[in-house]
């Protein structure tokens, strides 16, 4: 199943100090983390937001456990507000959309 993972800043570093730590250990080391996690196709699309602190990304997962397992896992995640959106198929959202037409097509033929 994939979901949209959206990942955006909670609160910026205090200082220059801060800063270069905030770099260093969280967003660096969290986008390398996210190549890898692309590259193995965990991260099917989505990137970095332009000129922001936050990612976007489309997750693919087999279970809610992996899904949290890999949010919790990037570096960056502690500092972050997240929001998670499962996505369906077009496939099975025609599917649902065309059984709910039919049903409507029905309700209005008893009239």
């Amino acid at each position: 199943m994939n979901y949209l993972v959206e990942l955006k800043l909670a609160h910026r570093p205090a200082n220059q100090q801060e800063g270069i730590v905030f770099i260093e250990q969280l967003i660096l080391p969290t986008l390398e983390l996210c190549k890898k996690l692309e590259a193995q196709k965990k991260i099917v699309a989505g990137g970095p937001l332009s000129g922001a602190v936050a990612l976007s990304l489309i997750v693919s997962a087999d279970s809610a456990q992996e899904l949290d397992d890999l949010i919790t896992s990037l570096p960056v995640w502690p500092r972050m507000e997240t929001t998670v959106t499962p996505l369906t198929t077009f496939d099975v959202r025609m599917r649902a959309v065309r059984a709910r037409l039919e049903q409507l097509k029905t309700q209005g033929g008893d009239r």
